[in-house]
């Protein structure tokens, strides 16, 4: 009969951080567009120090007391980005797109289109944190 001292040790493996889950991620992401998610994941991250970054729902996704905004990969011809706290309504832009009650979706062509909304989803995400609170 076996005892304690001849099982094999227990091991605890450390869970990745949140930025090595994101790194992770992004290491193994296969997307058309990469280039303009990395540089639409620094604009989230630099425009407001509240916003903090993991993996939920399986992709880069953004918080700051409460879940705020997503990215969706499957698109492959526009970086895709999903806005889901209810306070998004409150903000008026054209480029906040769809009727929903309680989300918006934002969409990104290129690199080019990534650069000239910058300035505009920084004050979204700002506005989007004071509302959220």
């Amino acid at each position: 009969m076996p005892t304690k001292k001849d099982q094999e040790p227990i091991v605890k493996t450390k869970k990745p951080s949140n930025a090595e889950q994101v790194a992770a991620y992004m290491e193994e992401l296969q997307h058309p567009l990469k280039a303009e998610i990395e540089a639409i994941r620094s604009i989230i991250k630099d425009a407001n120090p509240e916003i903090k970054e993991r993996i939920k729902w399986n992709a880069p996704s953004y918080y700051t007391t409460t879940d705020l905004l997503t990215f969706n990969p499957r698109l492959q011809t526009k970086v895709h980005l999903v806005f889901h706290h209810i306070a998004i309504v409150q903000i008026a832009s054209e480029f906040l797109e769809g009727d929903y009650k309680d989300r918006r979706m934002m969409y990104f062509t290129d690199m080019a289109d990534v650069q000239a909304k910058k300035v505009l989803l920084q004050s979204i995400l700002n506005q989007y944190v004071r509302l959220v609170g």
